[in-house]
């Protein structure tokens, strides 16, 4: 069996291709031998490898990271990131690690607040790329990227999709369930959207302070709210939407990177439904609004 088939899962490139941050072209550009298996087992170490470095941000951010292993998983990232050709995360993370090596706590606390969701959105788009599937159905692992590119390229040009009557694909819209993200991050808004779109309506609030007056205009099956941002905190919102007649029993997920036990009963004293724990992992939060709503 071939080593990176072992996790019987593959990734779409079609879908990675479309995240510029990942510069899948430029890598198969410069790396014209590297094949198709040898990236997929590039995606599943950064899939392994992000919560150390997601957990080692915000130690960073908090001003806490004086532990080696915090550090180590930074450096094993740059190292990482460097091989996928991801210039913007690697420049993200060498900002925090020479703050850190010139002594300048704050300079480093300052990046890795600002990169971690970025990072966390970016997990959360390949995670969703990750797919099961028939052998028929997966890539050929032994074709090289450039080959695979230029294929994906290929098909691109001769699909000629068929046009749906509008009356079809606006029912069909209408009656998907309509979900409420609240997140300052528009990359964290940006991969819900990506991650949700095929089964719900996805209304991205990145302003929390407006939630008032977007609870005038539309009515969410569900309401996802980041847990920690600079206007209102989650929970400063839950009392707003309970103040809805219409959402009294509105379900409500909080999106957290601080996932304690008084946290956790924090917001289900103040009515909240349940959580899911940064970084997001698709499935996961597939299944927890699974439990609340039907697509």
């Amino acid at each position: 069996m071939n080593e990176s088939h072992k996790d019987n899962g593959y990734f779409d490139l079609s879908v990675l291709l479309q995240q510029n941050d990942l510069n899948i072209r430029r890598l198969a550009e410069i790396q014209p031998s590297l094949t198709v298996d040898e990236y997929s087992e590039s995606l599943r170490e950064f899939l392994a490898q992000s919560p150390d470095t997601s957990s080692a941000l915000r130690k960073v951010a908090s001003a806490e990271a004086d532990d080696m292993r915090y550090w180590r998983s930074i450096e094993a990232m740059i190292t990482l990131m460097k091989r996928l050709e991801c210039e913007t995360c690697v420049d993200a993370l060498f900002a925090i690690s020479h703050a850190r090596g010139k002594g300048d706590w704050r300079a480093a606390a300052f990046h890795a607040t600002k990169m971690l969701e970025d990072f966390n959105g970016l997990h959360s788009r390949i995670m969703a790329a990750k797919k099961t599937g028939s052998a028929d159905v997966r890539p050929d692992g032994a074709t090289t990227l450039k080959e695979y590119v230029a294929h994906l390229n290929d098909e691109a040009a001769e699909i000629k999709m068929p046009q749906a009557a509008p009356s079809v694909a606006a029912e069909k819209a209408v009656h998907k369930p309509l979900i409420l993200a609240v997140d300052d991050s528009l990359d964290i808004l940006a991969a819900l959207e990506f991650v949700l779109r095929d089964k719900f309506r996805v209304h991205k609030l990145p302003r929390p302070t407006l939630l008032k007056n977007v609870l005038q205009q539309v009515t969410p099956d569900l309401f996802l709210l980041d847990y920690k941002m600079p206007e209102l905190s989650g929970f400063d919102l839950v009392p707003v939407i309970r103040s809805f007649e219409k959402h009294k029993y509105t379900p409500i997920i909080f999106l957290t990177s601080e996932g304690t036990a008084s946290n956790v009963s924090t917001a289900i004293a103040l009515g909240a439904s349940d959580f899911v724990v940064k970084p997001i992992d698709p499935d996961a939060l597939r299944q927890k609004i699974a439990k609340y709503i039907r697509a």
